[in-house]
């Protein structure tokens, strides 16, 4: 347990974005056609962007919904501590919980998608039922394991301040697939490493871990490899189409971010592609 006070997962574009639809379709039982559409709609709202929001009425209440709020708010204290001690402030990202599927800047969401940080509007949007799908599916379920479901989307809010994000997506279709690919990647890691950075600092400020936890976090982040997720669907792993990273790569940099604690040692972008 956790006693507290990763945008659909970072599709990438061509090829890389039609395997992990399959992966996706396959592992959540949806419709690949309309999980493609949705994901164009996601690429489209983050290269060109709309001015209207209209979000589902559905924002739970319930003890799912309480803990997720919670959580997002330790989120906040400890960002805007670690932001403050570079000399910097802390904007929160916003937080949209949904049931079934929900609309945002240039499409619809449903529960197929997953947790994603679109940041266009700098809002995490989730369905809370995914956390059933962790549990029932990847056999990934626990306080922590959601926690760093949350952590890694706050992640990529936190990237989204610094200007990682758009020196990566501006690289889009100006570079081949598999070179943006290995960009991709080297976000997610980011993102799973900031998680652990958030876990470093919640955990010297109000001891959230109990016996088990650090467990339920590595079994999420095992569950959700390229690598993984690929062997389950198709029977074989193809690494240029990886746009999140491997299931130890993963593991790795989370657990690096909660022992360091420090933003500077999460630079993914200086080492070498094969040293990740």
């Amino acid at each position: 347990m956790i006693a507290t006070g990763g945008r659909p997962v970072a599709l990438g574009g061509g090829c890389g974005t039609l395997v992990l639809v399959l992966v996706l379709a396959y592992f959540f039982n949806a419709d690949p056609v309309q999980l493609l559409e949705t994901v164009n709609q996601i690429e489209g709202g983050l290269q060109q962007g709309t001015t209207q929001v209209d979000q589902a009425p559905a924002d739970p209440d319930d003890e799912v919904g309480a803990f997720v709020k919670t959580l997002k708010a330790d989120t906040e204290e400890v960002w805007s501590e670690v932001f403050a001690a570079y000399g910097q402030s802390y904007k929160p990202a916003r937080l949209v919980l949904f049931s079934g599927q929900t609309q945002y800047p240039g499409g619809v969401a449903s529960s197929a998608t997953g947790p994603f940080y679109l940041p266009y509007d700098e809002t995490v949007y989730l369905d809370t039922s995914f956390f059933e799908e962790m549990r029932d599916r990847f056999r990934a379920g626990g306080d922590f394991a959601y926690a760093y479901v949350l952590a890694h989307e706050v992640g990529h809010h936190v990237q989204n301040l610094l200007g990682y994000t758009d020196k990566v997506h501006g690289q889009r279709g100006r570079i081949p697939t598999a070179q943006y690919n290995q960009l991709s990647v080297r976000l997610e890691l980011q993102a799973d490493f900031l998680a652990g950075v958030w876990a470093h600092h919640a955990e010297k400020k109000w001891r959230i871990l109990e016996e088990g936890d650090i467990e339920e976090a590595m079994n999420a982040a095992n569950a959700i490899g390229d690598d993984r997720l690929q062997k389950q669907a198709q029977g074989r792993v193809i690494p240029d189409t990886f746009t999140h990273g491997t299931s130890e790569q993963r593991m790795r940099w989370f657990m690096k971010g909660l022992r360091t604690g420090r933003l500077g040692d999460g630079d993914t972008f200086s080492l070498p592609y094969e040293k990740l």
